[in-house]
């Protein structure tokens, strides 16, 4: 699966942006990681093929969501109530093989990063 992330950019605190990763493929499960700068990657959420099941790093719960349309074979994060702490590289990853966790290892394909800086 080739994926490609995009929507990343600068937006103040507690404001919102929304995430999107097109996939060459429909039937995979995805998630979102990020990295901060000095920071080892770290996952966000996760979501499963069909879109009945999500998992979310409790730094994010409640602020944000994942969603995925599979007719455009897209995942989504919407990110609400962004916190400078917020700051980071996101990657979408895929994976095929019945997999939505956080670990990194879950996920065979991964895209190329979009940056997203929240200002204080």
């Amino acid at each position: 699966v080739q994926l490609q992330a995009s929507g990343g950019g600068l937006v103040q605190a507690g404001g919102s942006l929304r995430l999107s990763c097109a996939a060459s493929d429909r039937k995979y499960d995805a998630a979102w990681f990020r990295q901060a700068p000095g920071k080892e990657r770290e996952f966000v959420a996760a979501i499963n093929w069909s879109g009945t099941s999500v998992y979310y790093a409790n730094s994010v719960k409640g602020r944000f969501t994942i969603s995925r349309d599979n007719a455009k074979n897209t995942v989504y994060l919407q990110m609400n109530t962004l916190k400078p702490e917020d700051t980071a590289v996101y990657y979408c990853a895929a994976s095929l093989s019945d997999y939505i966790g956080s670990s990194q290892r879950g996920y065979a394909s991964w895209g190329q990063g979009t940056l997203v800086t929240v200002s204080s």
